[in-house]
């Protein structure tokens, strides 16, 4: 496997950890927050993914 396969898939297994520690500790309020998430309109969704894309972009570029 290529390294740049290998490292997507790194990626995204620690995306699936870090996914799953807020329902494994606080499943209440990560109820809470999907259900006031679903509640928004699509407009405010999609600023939301768009937020948080261009933070974790700045950190890539921070890290790398």
């Amino acid at each position: 496997m290529s390294e740049l396969w290998q490292d997507l898939l790194t990626a995204f297994a620690l995306l699936l950890i870090l996914e799953g520690v807020l329902p494994v500790l606080a499943p209440k309020a990560w109820i809470s927050t999907m259900l006031d998430m679903a509640r928004m309109g699509p407009k405010t969704v999609r600023v939301v993914g768009l937020v948080c894309m261009l933070a974790g972009a700045l950190m890539l570029q921070w890290l790398i």
